[in-house]
Formats: structure tokens, sequence, C-alpha cells
């Protein structure tokens, strides 16, 4: 492959392929608009419901699924479930696009085609395994390591981190024979009886891991690297992409000069079921004598009547946005987790379920953030937990230091780097 200068060395097709919400496709956007400027044809296996970000990086969308399948399962309560989130996953997204993003790369040349693949894009997985293509692994989070030495919350109960790592390992073991396995590989292993390839057990915590390679786009301060992470693993720090570097809008303009900085709060942009979200920060902003800004494209779940000081918007481009606000109360999503580090201001998470709990708990360790969970909220609670941030100096200081080291060009450059050697 080219080695790292734009224009430089053979051209090759890479093709990025992910499932999810736009906090999945941007990372890999990012990532094809860099390997774009290098020279290289760049296509993206996702949802056609991007088709805006993708096309607009210049991008070669390759769809998988229709926008209708991406609605339904908007629609689907349990991807916001605690315990019901996976099933949701599999269900919706891993599944289904596993046969066409496989039936697309068998048509390509393996000499001069690279993967790069989220772990839940399964499809990129066995072409490698079956084809010879050479596939780089993609976590946007930690979670997905499944350390017994990182003992993360997934799920509703979070394991005492003074049991041993044996247990641990045992623990984690017996979640992906009862729990992951069972969910993914009756349909995954029929798959592989078709390709002539063996049935496959432990899925996501050993199987779904390129042996090429291995990136997390995360840093190390963030999730420092455990000795039973894969050891072809490379960490390259939070990617992104600027779609457009959209302006905000007038009205949002003309609300932001108005007034103090407000308090930004969204549930996640696919978040249909954030009605109560909206309720407690509506009360808190009240509460606190504070100006809000909600972000929804979807205004059924708000209050019906706003006071005033609180704005409904259904989109903001975050990098222009949130250096203008006070603190963001979100979900915990890993890409706008990145947004909200980099912007310096504090972080507020109202976890609901996937990699969210434990990107709330990191934000805690690095004293940039506290986390308040969806059954215990409130607009009492949610108001005293955001006056305690708001007003913490050791808060402010530590959110302007991490804020310097969020770096989005330098950590697209490194990944794409990485992606070249393969």
């Amino acid at each position: 492959m080219a080695s790292g200068e734009p224009g430089s060395g053979p051209v090759t097709h890479v093709v990025l392929a992910t499932v999810g919400s736009a906090g999945d496709v941007v990372p890999l956007v990012g990532l094809g608009a860099e390997l774009r400027a290098r020279g290289h044809r760049v296509s993206v296996l996702t949802n056609p419901y991007f088709r805006g970000v993708v096309e607009r990086a210049d991008l070669e969308l390759v769809p998988t699924g229709t926008v209708a399948d991406f609605e339904r399962a908007m629609r689907d309560p349990d991807l916001w479930h605690p315990t019901r989130a996976l099933r949701a996953v599999a269900r919706e997204a891993i599944l289904p696009t596993m046969r066409p993003m496989y039936e697309y790369i068998a048509g390509l040349d393996p000499a001069s085609t690279v993967l790069v693949a989220s772990g839940l894009a399964f499809g990129p997985r066995l072409a490698q395994e079956r084809l010879g293509f050479r596939l780089a692994t993609v976590h946007l989070q930690p979670t997905l390591f499944m350390s017994a030495h990182d003992n993360a919350e997934m799920g509703p109960v979070k394991a005492p981190d003074w049991l041993p790592v044996g247990f641990h390992a045992w623990r984690l073991a017996q979640l992906e024979r009862r729990f992951v396995d069972p969910l993914m590989a009756p349909d995954l292993n029929a798959f592989r009886a078709e390709l002539g390839l063996a049935p496959v057990t432990r899925i996501f915590g050993r199987w779904m891991h390129s042996p090429d390679r291995v990136l997390g786009l995360f840093p190390d301060w963030f999730a420092p690297p455990q000795p039973d992470w894969p050891r072809n693993l490379a960490l390259t720090g939070f990617v992104d992409h600027r779609d457009d570097d959209a302006p905000l809008g007038p009205e949002l303009e003309e609300f932001l000069a108005a007034g103090e900085p407000p308090v930004v709060f969204t549930p996640g942009s696919a978040n249909l079921h954030g009605a109560r979200f909206f309720a407690a920060a509506v009360g808190a902003a009240r509460r606190l004598g504070r100006r809000a800004v909600l972000l929804t494209r979807f205004r059924e779940q708000l209050p019906a009547e706003l006071p005033p000081g609180v704005l409904p918007v259904e989109w903001a481009n975050l990098p222009r946005l949130l250096p203008r606000a006070a603190a963001m109360v979100y979900h915990g999503g890993i890409g706008t987790l990145a947004q909200t580090l980099n912007a310096g201001i504090p972080h507020l998470v109202v976890p609901f379920a996937h990699d969210q709990p434990d990107n709330a708990n990191r934000l805690i360790r690095l004293g940039v953030g506290d986390r308040l969970g969806v059954r215990g909220l409130t607009a009492a609670r949610l108001a005293a937990k955001l006056d305690r941030l708001l007003t913490d100096p050791a808060v402010a200081a530590r959110c302007a230091e991490y804020a310097t080291r969020v770096d989005y060009a330098r950590s697209a450059r490194e990944t794409c780097d990485v992606i070249e050697a393969l």
C-alpha cells in the first residue's frame, strides 16, 4: 500500500465497513477522508441513512440494508435497554448485514483491497478468513475487548473490582457462552458452513478480532492497554470527521449570543425514547436558572411547553457548539464523549446501554464528569449533579487539561499509517 503521503505509491481500494449510529459511522468517514487525500479509492459499507455524510466526504457509499431498516431499529425500545440492547443490535444490524457485506467484498480483488471494519461487521471478518483479504478490525470503545484485567461495566450489574482476575475471566467466558454466542453463533455458523468454514465460539472475546491488525480509536490515557487485549493492537486516539464544518444556523447563533453559555442535552442521535431524559433536563435547567439547548430530531420527545431560555434544536455541529457550552449532558456514546473532551467542558452521563456505563466510569476516573442512572433520573438529581460539575474548579482544570490531548487530525494520520502498512 502507499506509504503515507497524499498521492504516493500505488492506489489501493480501501473498504470501510460499519454498523450502528452516527457515532459509529462518522469516525470511519474521517479515516476515509484521510485515505482518499492520500490517493486511495475508498468505499464505505453502511446503511444508506448515512448517505449524506459519506458522499459529502467524496467517498463511495455501498448501501447495506435500507433507510427503513435503520428507522425501524431506532424505534425498537430494546436498543436502549441495559440487558436487551445487544439482542436488538444483533437482530437489527449485525446479522442482517453479514451476508451482503461479504458478497460485496467477494467481488473484489484481495491483492489490491484492504478492509477496515468495525468488529460488529462480521462480513469483512469472514472475507478475511475465507478469501484472504487483509483486514484491520476497528474498535471505537474499550468494552469490546472484554478484558479480565479491566473490569468494565457491562449490563445492569458490575462485578466488584476486588475480585481476582481469574474470576473476571471466568465471568466473561460465561457471559459469552450463555448470552453472546447464543445470539450470534447460529446465524454466523450457518453462514460459515455455507462458506466451508468451521464453527466458532467466543465470538466477541476471540473471533471478531482480525489476526492481521486491531485498531483502538481511543487514547491510552482513556483506556490503558491490558495484558489480555490482542497483541496486534494499536491505539491511535479518537478520530472524527468534520462534516462540511457546517454553521450552527441563525436561531442557535442568536440564542448563544443572547446570554450565558447553555448546558447541552442529548440522549443520542438515534434515541427515540428520551422523553424522560428531556423532562428531567428541562426541570434541571429551571432549578439551576441555566439556559439549555435540547438536541433531538424527534420533537415528540420534548415537553409540550418549554420555558424561556430553553432552545430545541434538531441538529448542531458539535465542534462549533460545544466550545460555547457550559456542560454536556448525554448518553455516553463514544463519539459525543470525544467531542466533549475536545471542547474542554464537563460531562454528565446518563447511560442507557452498550458501552455507555463503562465510558461514564472512565470519565469519572479522569475527573471530568459524573453519571446518573436512568432509573434514578429526576430533575432534582440532575440539577444537583450538574451544579457540582459546573462549580468545581478541579473539574474545570481537568477538562482543560484533557482538551489539549485530543488531536483528531493526528489520530487520523496515525491510524491511516497503520492501515497503509497492512
